[in-house]
Order: structure tokens, then C-alpha cells, then sequence
């Protein structure tokens, strides 16, 4: 499964059991500067995936009436490979990394080319450093997770905003480096 539609709801199923409407709420509030939905209805579409793959369960509806209100919990498997899911973003990001250089070597032969795309690199990452909007948090996480979520977040910024300019430096220096050795 490779939606992160489908991750993120299965999320917050694991955070707390919740009908459709309710998740399709919660999502938005929570996901919608990272993960834009097209509409509600793909929750449903989301939910009958998960339900089909055994990581999520139907329970009983305890509204009386004409239109009762399935809702959904996470099964053992559905927590399990939540987890395993999370932990690949390690690789992913190493991924991304090394596809970033790597794309940069196939300019190899034009430093200035080079040059001028770290230079935009780090103008897009300083203004996306600044969109804090990006991350905000709402009340749809219960405290203390909301809490902790946000120091986390916070230190990840940080730590973040202190690492890529000096791995940026690096890579330019470097070039320059080449460049005055090769005359251009």
C-alpha cells in the first residue's frame, strides 16, 4: 500500500476508533497543509482499502436509527504494519538524499548549472523553513499527544534549519573549489 491517504487514516484510527465522516473531519484538520484529500469520499475509498487488507476492523454502530454509523479500530496487523510503515521514512529520506545528488552529478559538466540550482534548493528550503503554517497543529490531538507532537516537530525544524545550510555550504564550496581549478 502506498497512499499516505491511507497511512494517515489508518493513524488515526490507531489513535482513536472513529467512523467515516468523523475521520474524513479529523484528516482535514490535521493532514490537510501535508496531504491534500480531493474530497471526502476518499476516506470511504481509504477505509474499504484498509478493510480489505485486514489492518483495520468494522465495529458496530451505537446510533439507533435509519443510518447507523459503522465505525472502524485498528487490527494487531493494521498497528503492526503502521509502525513498519513509519520506520521505511528512514529510507526515504536517504533515498530522496542520494537521488538529489545524484541528480546533481548528471550536471556534473557545468558547475554553474550546479551552482544555480543549490542555490534555488536552499531559497525553496529557507521559505518552506518559514512556512510554519506547514506543520501547524490544531485541536483535533488530544494533549498530550499535541503537546509532545508539537515539541517534536519544533526540534525537528530546528535541527533541520542547522543541518542543510552547512551541507549546502559544503556542496558549494566544493564547486567553487572546482571551478577555479578548471578556469571557468
Amino acid at each position: 500500500m502506498t497512499s499516505p491517504v491511507n497511512w494517515a487514516l489508518l493513524g488515526l484510527i490507531i489513535e482513536r476508533e472513529s467512523y467515516a465522516y468523523e475521520l474524513a473531519q479529523r484528516f482535514q484538520s490535521i493532514y490537510s497543509n501535508v496531504i491534500p484529500l480531493s474530497s471526502n469520499s476518499h476516506v470511504y475509498t481509504a477505509l474499504g482499502v484498509l478493510k480489505e487488507r485486514l489492518l483495520v476492523e468494522q465495529i458496530p454502530s451505537e446510533r439507533i436509527g435509519r443510518q447507523p454509523k459503522p465505525g472502524y479500530r485498528a487490527s494487531a496487523l493494521g498497528i503492526e504494519s503502521y509502525g513498519a510503515w513509519l520506520v521505511g521514512y528512514v529510507r526515504e529520506d536517504r533515498r530522496r538524499q542520494v537521488m538529489l545528488v545524484l541528480g546533481l552529478s548528471a550536471l556534473a559538466g557545468s558547475p554553474p548549472a550546479v551552482l544555480a540550482i543549490l542555490e534555488r534548493y536552499e531559497e525553496t528550503f529557507l521559505q518552506l523553513d518559514d512556512a510554519t503554517e506547514l506543520f501547524a497543529l490544531d485541536s483535533a490531538r488530544a494533549e498530550p499527544a499535541g503537546e509532545l507532537i508539537k515539541r517534536i516537530l519544533a526540534e525537528r525544524n530546528e535541527l533541520t534549519a542547522a543541518t542543510k545550510p552547512d551541507w549546502l555550504r559544503h556542496a558549494r564550496v566544493a564547486l567553487e573549489d572546482l571551478l577555479a581549478d578548471t578556469g571557468e
